[in-house]
C-alpha cells in the first residue's frame, strides 16, 4: 500500500511540475512565434480523449486526496492516468515545437 501512495504522489507532482515548465514560454513575454499556431482538429471527436484524461485526472486527484491516498486501486488508477496524460502532453509539446521551428 505504501508503494502506491508514493507512486501516486511522485507522478502527480511530476505532472504539475512539467505543466508549470511548459507554461514558462507563455509567461516570458515574447509570444510572436506563438501567435501563428493554430491547432484545429479535423473532427470534433478527436478532442474527447484529452478531455476525458484531464477530467479523469482531476476527479482521481480529488478522490485520492480526500481519502489521503489510502485506497490502493485508486492510487494506481491515478498513476496510470497521470502517466498517460504526461505522454499526451509531451506529444503535444513536440507538435507545437515543430510548428514553431
Amino acid at each position: 500500500m505504501k508503494a502506491s501512495q508514493i507512486a501516486a504522489k511522485i507522478v502527480t507532482r511530476l505532472f504539475l511540475i512539467l505543466l508549470l515548465v511548459a507554461l514558462v514560454p507563455l509567461l516570458q513575454g515574447d509570444n510572436s512565434k506563438m501567435q501563428h499556431i493554430y491547432l484545429a482538429p479535423q473532427h470534433l471527436w478527436t478532442l474527447a480523449p484529452p478531455i476525458l484524461l484531464i477530467l479523469g485526472f482531476i476527479i482521481l486527484l480529488i478522490v485520492c486526496a480526500r481519502q489521503k491516498y489510502s485506497q490502493q486501486d485508486l492510487n494506481w488508477l491515478l498513476v496510470l492516468n497521470t502517466v498517460i496524460l504526461i505522454i499526451y502532453g509531451i506529444t503535444l509539446y513536440i507538435r507545437v515545437y515543430q510548428m514553431i521551428n
